[in-house]
């Protein structure tokens, strides 16, 4: 969905008021847009990571708390897959300035180099997933890191996209 009104205030609510409660219904929005563009189950979904000083200031991660609410059963042929949720298999290396307070330009600069792959992941479909995408730099990031691992196929989930 575009990130402007109503949606922009819940996930704010969720982002930075601790409403927690928002989660499931932000999960079941991007749930349905994934099941009406027909996209299948990945092996991994990993939430994009905070800081270690981020999530200490916030008490929890707000791609987290949409992310564990997304892994599904699915049916392919005879084979029934379950989606995996990974937390720990993605780590921010260090705390990076809000992306939100960055001109366009720095915020690939902001994060060159700030994920980096816990677990084996080579051969494996991984959807990363976020609250909201603007510049797509975050994102970028995280799926470089992922490739460089071996992750077959790395796809990216986000509630929101500013407009």
């Amino acid at each position: 969905m575009d990130y402007a009104f109503p949606w922009d205030r819940l996930l704010l609510a969720l982002k930075f008021g601790e409403q927690l409660e928002v989660a499931p219904l932000l999960a079941g929005r991007l749930s349905l847009a994934l099941a009406r563009a027909g996209i299948d189950a990945p092996d991994l979904i990993l939430p994009v990571p905070l800081s270690a000083e981020r999530l200490r200031e916030r008490g929890y991660n707000q791609a987290h708390e949409i992310a564990r609410r997304l892994a599904w059963p699915q049916r392919t042929g005879e084979v029934e897959r379950q989606s995996r949720l990974c937390a720990r298999t993605l780590l921010r290396l260090r705390d990076t300035p809000q992306q939100a307070r960055l001109p366009l330009d720095e915020r690939r600069r902001n994060l060159r180099g700030a994920f980096v792959v816990l677990k084996p992941v080579r051969g494996l479909r991984v959807a990363i997933v976020d609250d909201v995408m603007t510049s797509g730099a975050t994102l970028h990031e995280a799926a470089l890191a992922l490739r460089r691992a071996g992750a077959a196929d790395v796809q990216a989930w986000m509630v929101a996209r500013t407009p």
